[in-house]
């Protein structure tokens, strides 16, 4: 069983930054391909950010591409995602997902372990 826990949420303004971090409780990341999903009120969870597991390979939903950045550290405990230039339609409930031999895909069927998510808010 792979216990995710998410932290670094909160309010923010329009272009600033914040940096999320998600970490597996009691193990790392070694195989896990782990990504990013959001979802806010009145809308489907839709994909933000994934990174694989063996090469670390990242992958972007268009609409995050060049202001989100996913990366692990190098023990492989946690995965971060860091939002640069955040904007009021990025406000959502931030989610963390893995997956053994996880290659970095953006449907969420391909996950079988979630956090409970961290609320993020960008205010205009």
């Amino acid at each position: 069983q792979v216990q995710l826990v998410e932290s670094g949420g909160g309010l923010v303004q329009a272009g600033g930054s914040l940096r999320l971090s998600c970490a597996a409780s009691g193990r790392t990341f070694s195989n896990y391909g782990t990504a990013w999903f959001r979802q806010a009120p009145g809308k489907e969870r839709e994909f933000v950010a994934a990174i694989s597991w063996s090469v670390g390979s990242t992958y972007y939903a268009d609409s995050v591409k060049g202001r989100f950045t996913i990366s692990r550290d190098n023990a492989k405990t946690t995965v971060y995602l860091q939002m640069n230039s955040l904007k009021p339609e990025d406000t959502a409930v931030y989610y963390c997902a893995t997956d053994q031999w996880g290659v970095g895909s953006s449907d969420s069927l391909a996950y079988g372990y979630w956090g409970q998510g961290t609320q993020v808010t960008v205010s205009s």
